[in-house]
């Protein structure tokens, strides 16, 4: 008890002095916006971030397993949506689609190195015409063998000839662009050897 009796009168004897002094001019009003910014900050820490990265790529797996569930009739998923009206291997079977998934990408592969080579200036004006007919050829070949798996999906020779056509396809633009490669490295050789 003798404790409180203390601090009691320490209080009543500087009571006076207590009540006079005030808080700096917008003290009130700083300490007012200081509350208000602490409020209204709010931290978007990994944790938020992953569980909302996780229920979108939830919510896109339950979409595609629905649509695949809703229609039996159709083999794949929702990209073979998006190539209904065309003829691909992706439509036959899973199996040609990953054939078809690495051909194409290896294809696109090469053409950006040939379009990096094109905007680096080792390719002229005759050259890309070239390129542009021997692709416009390929072109016009995989429609042709599009029409023929549409009519024939299940026969073996037009699923040989579409692999036939992307192995082709990759080996002549693979081949021109590594010549045109060792041509760029002997140009920079010689450049750097004068």
């Amino acid at each position: 008890m003798k404790a409180k009796d203390n601090i009691e009168e320490i209080i009543l004897k500087r009571l006076k002095h207590l009540n006079e002094s005030e808080p700096l001019e917008g003290h009130f009003e700083r300490f007012q916006s200081k509350l208000y910014l602490q409020h209204k900050t709010k931290r978007i820490t990994f944790n938020i971030v992953w569980k909302v990265a996780a229920a979108v790529v939830f919510i896109l797996l339950a979409t595609n397993q629905a649509f695949i569930y809703l229609s039996p009739n159709q083999q794949g998923s929702l990209l073979t949506v998006f190539h209904k009206n065309e003829a691909t291997l992706s439509s036959v079977s899973s199996e040609y689609e990953e054939v078809e998934f690495y051909y194409t990408n290896a294809i696109n592969v090469e053409l950006n190195q040939w379009n990096t080579l094109n905007n680096e200036g080792f390719i002229s004006a005759e050259e890309q015409k070239m390129m542009g007919d021997e692709l416009g050829e390929f072109e016009n070949r995989y429609k042709t063998l599009q029409a023929d798996l549409a009519a024939n999906p299940k026969d073996e020779r037009v699923v040989n000839a579409i692999l036939e056509y992307y192995q082709s396809k990759l080996n002549v633009i693979n081949i021109i662009v590594n010549k045109l490669e060792e041509v760029k490295n002997k140009n920079n050789n010689h450049e750097t050897s004068i």
